[in-house]
């Protein structure tokens, strides 16, 4: 191939790694589908201005994120069958979750790790692959799960009085009556499956010295599934009268997920995520007991 001036100069710019995100985002918009055959490398190297072994460092990263099968100097690789992300918009937590854990339960080791402001959402989410492992449908060998929660001891951020004063402490005790047991709830039911089902189960709790603004929870290192709080404005009969706080709605708030296998932003996400999650647990959190 003849290299123009105008390409050289371009070739300059463009390294294998952009090339590499550059038809990731064709891939990820659709516009190369699963079973797709890419342009040649030729015709690649001449759209993006390129030697042609510029093109192929690029295909081998796209292939070693799973992203192309068959790349070799015959013939065109193929969009891998799994590559094809879904492009649904983000759902509700209550919603989204369960979906994703029954596929991290499918893995033979099972590690979930969550930092949230109570375990009501993954209490509930859990449901769906606790019962499909006692249908026999799903058959993990460990499960191994690590939640972070508020400290009873801090003043949490949320929720509050709204006028900050009055019923604060009846605030305070209804999140932690809630807290502990969704704990609970969540612990017997996976434990459980260490006498029904001789599954290998650790579930383990430990206290964060603040209010989280958001609640993420990590699957087997692979995926990382992120939501806001939104906090919003309510009112609630507690022990002292209705009261006017707010809270935060976290069963509503949209997931997003985040997974290795999309390309390197996604895998950049979920090890700086692992890594967030293992450096709080293992530095200014504290031994949580649910009460």
């Amino acid at each position: 191939m003849v290299v123009s001036q105008q390409n050289a100069e371009r070739a300059e710019k463009r390294s294998p790694q952009e090339i590499a995100d550059a038809l990731r985002e064709r891939i990820r918009a659709g516009e190369l589908k699963a079973g797709d055959r890419l342009p040649t490398q030729a015709r690649l190297a001449d759209e993006f201005g390129v030697e042609r072994g510029v093109v192929r460092q690029a295909l081998r990263v796209l292939q070693e994120d799973g992203l192309l099968s068959n790349v070799s100097k015959g013939s065109p690789p193929r969009v891998a069958e799994a590559a094809t992300p879904t492009l649904d918009a983000p759902r509700p937590t209550m919603v989204a979750l369960a979906p994703r854990l029954v596929e991290a339960f499918s893995s033979p080791h099972v590690r979930v790790d969550a930092a949230c402001l109570t375990a009501e959402t993954l209490m509930v989410a859990l449901g769906e692959p606790v019962r499909m492992i006692h249908e026999g449908r799903l058959r993990p060998h460990s499960i191994d799960v690590r939640i972070l929660l508020p400290s009873r001891e801090i003043d949490l951020a949320f929720p509050v009085p709204v006028d900050g004063r009055g019923g604060g402490d009846a605030v305070h005790r209804r999140w932690l009556a809630q807290r502990n047991a969704q704990g609970h709830v969540l612990q017997h039911n996976l434990l459980s499956l260490r006498s029904t089902h001789g599954i290998d189960v650790q579930v383990r709790f430990r206290a964060l010295p603040f209010t989280p603004p958001m609640k993420l929870y990590l699957l087997n290192g692979a995926e990382a599934l992120i939501a806001y709080y939104m906090l919003t404005r309510r009112a609630e009969e507690m022990e002292s009268g209705m009261t006017e706080m707010y809270d935060a709605l976290g069963s509503q708030s949209l997931l997003f997920s985040f997974e290795k296998r999309t390309g390197h932003r996604d895998s950049a996400f979920v090890d700086q995520s692992q890594l967030w999650f293992d450096a709080l647990w293992e530095t200014i959190t504290s031994d949580l007991t649910l009460s």
